[in-house]
C-alpha cells in the first residue's frame, strides 16, 4: 500500500463510552471544533566515560484535550461521573470520573479519513468561564481534558494506550476496527 500524505482539514465523530455509569451505549458528542492528543515520553540517558553509554524511552501518559461548540450537560454529567438528581439537575462535588474510551475522526479532502482510539482514560472537570454579551455575538466553546493509560486490546500482544488507523474514500476496514477496538461492539453501520 503507498504512504498517504494528505494533510487533515477536520474533525467529526467525537464518540465516547464511560463505565460503570447509566451510560450503556457509545455516545456522539456533535460539533467538534479542536484536539490535541499527545504522548508524554522522555529520553533517559546512562554515562559513563564522560559519554552517554545508554539511552532508554520512559513512557507515560497520552493526554487529550478537547474544544467543543458545546458539551451537552448529559456528557459532562457521564465523562466527569456527577450525580444527576431526579428532576435532571447535575451536581458537582468530590466526584469520581469514570474509565472512558474515546474515538474521534480526522478527514481529508479527498473523502479519506484518520481514526484515532483511546481505550482506556479518565477525564478532569473543566474550567467554567464566560463572558458578558457586547455590541456583536460570541460563541462560547467548552473544553475537556483526560489521561489515557494503556489497556488490553484485541488483537495486540501488549496492552496499547492509543489506535490509528487510515481509511481510503468509500472504505471503513480501519473505523470498524478500531471502533471494534475501542468500544468492544460493532459500529452502528456495520450489517452483520
Amino acid at each position: 500500500m503507498a504512504k498517504n500524505y494528505k494533510s487533515f482539514t477536520g474533525l467529526t465523530g467525537f464518540h465516547y463510552k464511560a463505565d460503570g455509569t447509566e451510560v450503556t451505549e457509545v455516545e456522539r458528542v456533535e460539533y467538534l471544533q479542536e484536539i490535541s492528543v499527545s504522548k508524554e515520553q522522555s529520553i533517559e540517558k546512562a554515562y559513563g566515560d564522560n559519554v552517554v553509554a545508554e539511552m532508554a524511552v520512559t513512557n507515560g501518559t497520552v493526554e487529550l484535550s478537547a474544544t467543543f461548540h458545546k458539551l451537552p450537560i448529559e456528557d459532562r454529567a457521564a465523562i466527569f461521573g456527577l450525580e444527576t438528581h431526579e428532576n435532571g439537575a447535575v451536581a458537582v462535588g468530590n466526584n469520581t470520573p469514570p474509565d472512558v474510551a474515546v474515538m474521534f475522526t480526522k478527514t481529508m479532502e479527498d473523502g479519506s479519513a484518520e481514526y484515532v482510539g483511546l481505550p482506556r482514560g479518565k477525564f478532569t472537570f473543566p474550567e467554567v468561564t464566560g463572558t458578558t454579551k457586547q455590541d456583536s455575538v460570541e460563541f462560547s466553546q467548552d473544553q475537556s481534558t483526560g489521561e489515557f493509560m494503556q489497556a488490553p486490546v484485541d488483537g495486540f500482544d501488549e496492552e496499547q494506550t492509543m489506535i490509528l488507523g487510515h481509511d481510503e474514500a468509500g472504505s471503513t476496514v480501519m473505523r470498524d476496527f478500531i471502533y471494534n477496538a475501542v468500544f468492544g461492539e460493532a459500529h452502528p453501520e456495520v450489517t452483520p
